[in-house]
């Protein structure tokens, strides 16, 4: 675990909030979006094996520093890879191209429970340095496929946050983009300039992205949607993407 603190800044006056940030596009969106109501900004990212844990991390730093959060919390943790059961945490599930699925089939890149795990550890964090919220970038189109990106499930954790922490403890789960498509996130994002650039969505590749699944897929179409060319070099940039 390693802990990288911004120069201390006075907090009188804004509350704080953690944001759980991935390395990619939605959690950066998602960290902006948190600047923008006037938060100031804990940063968590977590490594736990996934293949592309090393971009991720070094994006992570970069929006930590672009931000100037107040800190930067990063830690390795492997029981989401030794438990297995994704094709982001085992080498012996390859990660498909992207394809139609049905909605009620669970893609998988699904992480087992996932989000429960690192929201408990952001709540935590949260709790330890007196924040009122955390953020996470789960959208609609996650939602589709991940049964912990669901509304459904936020608000289910928000029973367990407030049934777990202190009583004095008042800390709110924000999923603001939860209703929302990627495009929609994209198009936020532009509006607060964030830096896409520094962003890692890519399941396979540490560079350049493959451009073929899931993750590059939807980011792709997400940027053609809303005339901006994507900044993060591809491998197989799709025609329309150029």
């Amino acid at each position: 675990m390693t802990e990288t603190t911004a120069d201390s800044k006075s907090t009188e006056s804004s509350p704080g909030a953690v944001v759980l940030a991935s390395g990619g596009m939605d959690s950066a969106t998602a960290a902006y979006e948190a600047r923008d109501r006037g938060y100031d900004l804990y940063l968590l990212h977590t490594s736990y094996g996934q293949r592309t844990e090393d971009r991720e991390l070094e994006c992570a730093k970069s929006l930590a520093e672009s931000l100037d959060a107040e800190a930067f919390l990063a830690i390795e943790t492997s029981h989401l890879e030794r438990i297995g059961a994704s094709s982001l945490t085992d080498d012996d599930i390859d990660v498909e191209d992207a394809v139609e699925t049905p909605d009620d089939e669970i893609p998988d890149t699904y992480v087992p429970f996932r989000n429960a795990n690192l929201l408990s550890m952001a709540v935590s964090y949260a709790e330890a340095n007196d924040c009122e919220a955390v953020f996470i970038g789960a959208h609609s189109e996650d939602f589709s496929g991940y049964p912990d990106c669901s509304p459904a499930f936020f608000e289910a954790f928000q029973s367990v946050v407030d049934t777990g922490t202190k009583p004095e403890t008042d800390i709110t789960v924000e999923a603001p983009f939860v209703e929302w498509s990627k495009t929609d996130i994209a198009e936020r994002g532009v509006e607060l300039d964030v830096p896409y650039e520094d962003t890692w969505s890519c399941y396979r590749e540490n560079a350049p992205a493959c451009g073929t699944c899931d993750a590059c897929k939807f980011r792709l179409e997400a940027f053609q949607r809303i005339g901006v060319r994507d900044p993060v070099e591809y491998e197989q940039r799709p025609e329309y993407a150029d």
